[in-house]
C-alpha cells in the first residue's frame, strides 16, 4: 500500500508562485494526481501523470499555470503553480492509483476523485488579491 506525504503549500499574493511536493512510501504508483477542495466546494482534480511523466493531464482552469512533474530518484510528484489567483485556494491533496485512473482522467476528464484509492493529508493554499 502507498502511503503520500504532501508539503508546500502557503500564503501568497495573488500572481505569486508555489510548488507543491508529494513524496510516496515506497514508491510512486502508476498514476499519480493532485486535487484541491476549496471550503463549500466539491473536490476536483488539477493535474495528473503517467508512471515516467511521458504524459500529463490537467484541468482546464490550470493549463498554463500549472505543471505536474514527477521524479523517481526521489519517490516525489511535485505541481509547480505560477500566476496563481484567488480562487486556486484550497486544501490540495496528493493521490495515486493504477494506471486505470489516468486512463479514465485521459477519455472522461478530471473527475471528483473516486477513481483513485490512496490519499494524503492535504496542504492548504491560499492566494489573496
Amino acid at each position: 500500500q502507498v502511503q503520500l506525504a504532501e508539503s508546500g503549500g502557503g500564503s501568497v499574493q495573488s500572481g505569486g508562485s508555489l510548488r507543491l511536493s508529494c513524496v510516496a512510501s515506497p514508491v510512486i504508483d502508476s498514476c499519480m494526481a493532485w486535487f484541491r477542495q476549496a471550503p463549500g466546494k466539491q473536490r476536483e482534480g488539477v493535474a495528473a501523470i503517467y508512471a515516467g511523466g511521458a504524459r500529463t493531464l490537467y484541468t482546464n482552469s490550470v493549463k498554463g499555470r500549472f505543471t505536474i512533474s514527477q521524479d523517481n530518484g526521489k519517490n516525489t510528484v511535485y505541481l509547480q503553480m505560477d500566476n496563481l489567483k484567488p480562487e486556486d485556494t484550497a486544501m490540495y491533496y496528493c493521490a495515486a492509483h493504477t494506471l486505470q485512473a489516468c486512463n479514465a482522467w485521459s477519455s472522461s476528464g478530471p473527475d471528483r476523485g473516486t477513481r483513485f484509492d490512496t490519499w494524503g493529508q492535504g496542504t492548504q493554499v491560499t492566494v489573496s488579491s
